[in-house]
């Protein structure tokens, strides 16, 4: 070579690149410290919320509706949708990582990153609600928009039985039950809550506690579900691949 030949020419700053570790460590008892602490502070929160409701307390800072589970646009709202937005994107880092191990299952990972996004868009917009309007009963089916949601969970369930069996066995049982508590959170709750709401009126203790209730147990299901992707996610990481053959 000659060294007098001008070598490679820099990299102007438009042609910088930018290279980013993918092995990122999260402790997972921290993290499970920590979204628990979060459902107890917003269960806590929303449970004075509901108790100074009852209780006619004045609030002129709005604390009320800025705590309450059974209000929308507010704290709780917020960390569910966030929630939900972490639980989607771990799910795709899954999904990345199971076709780098030439895993099984990409599919599967790859719908639920968009279910688990579409659960934290819908927190906010409340889009789901619209359904109800092509559905017009009473009683424990006054939200209308729990019957086209329990036929597409009861399909969704059935089509991810499958998949839940072909994952480890810790991780299939956390993932099944974080679906469980969260369906029965967003859907099963409904049923009084929609019975109340269609003869006495959501202008009560007894509904604001159904209604905390049923937001804590999406919150608890959204955290198991996170805990388990991760968990999973760090047997597929590559840290633990190159363990694993060493």
């Amino acid at each position: 070579m000659n060294p007098d030949s001008p070598g490679p020419a820099p990299p102007s700053a438009t042609e910088t690149a930018v290279s980013l570790p993918l092995d990122i460590a999260i402790h997972q008892r921290t993290l499970r410290i920590a979204l628990a602490g979060m459902v107890l502070f917003m269960f806590c929160a929303g449970l004075a919320a509901e108790l100074l409701i009852y209780l006619n307390w004045r609030d002129p800072y709005s604390l009320i509706h800025f705590f309450g589970l059974s209000y929308e646009e507010n704290l709780p709202t917020w960390y569910s949708s966030m929630l939900a937005f972490s639980c989607a994107a771990a799910t795709s880092l899954v999904a990345v990582a199971s076709r780098r191990r030439l895993c099984g299952s990409i599919t599967h990972w790859w719908v639920l990153a968009i279910a688990l996004a579409l659960v934290s868009l819908d927190e906010v917009a409340q889009k789901h609600e619209d359904l109800g309007t092509y559905f017009d009963y009473g009683g424990v089916l006054y939200y209308g928009w729990i019957i086209p949601a329990g036929i597409f969970v009861v399909l969704f369930g059935l089509s991810y039985l499958g998949f839940l069996l072909r994952l480890p066995p810790r991780i299939g049982r956390r993932l099944a039950a974080a679906g469980a508590t969260y369906v029965l959170g967003a859907l099963i709750l409904e049923l009084p809550l929609g019975y109340l709401a269609d003869t006495v009126g959501t202008d009560n203790l007894t509904y604001g506690l159904i209604d905390l209730t049923e937001e804590t147990l999406e919150m608890i299901g959204l955290s198991l579900f996170l805990d388990g992707v991760l968990l999973y996610l760090a047997q597929l990481s590559p840290a633990r691949a190159r363990a694993g053959n060493s």
